[in-house]
């Protein structure tokens, strides 16, 4: 398995970067993350921060060097990073959860599966073209029916979201894949500080003339001079494929050729230990939930 790969995260015009993203592979499988702490909600970095660890720590407990079941580790994973934001609330006694967008890749055997939740997107590019691009989890890019969920009554931001990690309710997400990558192939996971102020076409374009790691730092500046003071913490991670025959690596390149079984690598920040995830079942979180949102009303009711 064979890849080049950059990372970079700016802060903009906001207080604090709320934004995280990273990488982990072994022998025989990658993945890459991303997650946007949400503003609105206390410590969103921290929301971004324990869906990242609780990912790494899941992908390194089942690459194995590889996945067994890729969608349903992803979709395992995804709920389990949920569930650790919660209860990280409860235990800090947070009235008001922490919440964060996620996307994230994991690619094996040639190919790639993606999971997403909230508005972080990502990108794949061949040959200059967009072959593929996650849906938003908002009011604009999702149609609302019966079936999913209902559309607030009289006016509303389109944009605002339904679903994120780290809300009382389950979350939404969707899964992509297998796609079946080729040499050259870039994906591009971001946050909404760079596709807000930078459409489709300017992406793909950047994407399809550079190689990532000249594209993604240029597409971050030209985000962030677009945006001029009120930009967004604008974060994107990227790689491009190369099949294992390739004749040259691309500058940057990774090749897990030469790791040894059982290896794990990642640039995801430790400090969380997977040790407990399952410690509060589903019933605890909802009824700790529940007692959270009752102490909400009665704080709501107390000053009204």
């Amino acid at each position: 398995m064979k890849f080049s790969v950059f990372q970079l995260s700016r802060r903009g015009g906001r207080p604090k970067n709320e934004d995280r993203m990273g990488y982990c592979y072994t022998r025989g499988a990658g993945i890459f993350l991303l997650a946007d702490g949400m503003g609105g909600h206390p410590e969103g970095e921290v929301a971004a921060q324990l869906a990242l660890q609780s990912f790494s720590a899941s992908f390194q407990k089942e690459a194995q060097p590889e996945v067994a079941d890729v969608t349903a580790f992803l979709q395992t994973a995804l709920l389990a990073a949920h569930r650790q934001i919660l209860r990280y609330a409860i235990e800090q006694s947070i009235l008001d959860t922490p919440r964060t967008t996620l996307v994230a890749v994991l690619v094996q055997g040639g190919c790639a599966t993606w999971i997403h939740s909230g508005d972080s997107r990502l990108y794949l590019v061949r040959d200059g073209e967009l072959l593929a691009r996650t849906r938003d989890h908002s009011y604009m890019e999702q149609p609302v029916t019966e079936a999913t969920i209902k559309r607030p009554p009289g006016r509303f931001n389109r944009n605002i979201l339904f679903t994120c990690l780290g809300s009382p309710t389950k979350p939404v997400f969707d899964v992509t894949g297998p796609v079946a990558l080729k040499q050259g192939d870039k994906v591009l996971l971001c946050s909404d500080g760079l596709w807000g102020s930078l459409n489709d076409i300017e992406i793909v374009y950047e994407l399809g003339q550079k190689a990532v790691t000249q594209a993604a730092p240029d597409l971050v500046e030209k985000a962030l001079a677009k945006a001029g003071n009120s930009s967004d913490n604008v974060t994107v991670i990227a790689f491009e494929w190369e099949t294992p025959d390739a004749s040259e690596s691309v500058l940057g390149g990774v090749s897990t050729d030469s790791i040894n079984e059982g290896v794990f690598a990642s640039t995801v920040q430790a400090g969380w230990n997977d040790t407990g995830v399952d410690d509060l079942n589903d019933a605890e979180i909802e009824r700790s939930i529940a007692e959270i949102n009752e102490a909400i009303r009665r704080t709501a009711a107390k000053r009204g």
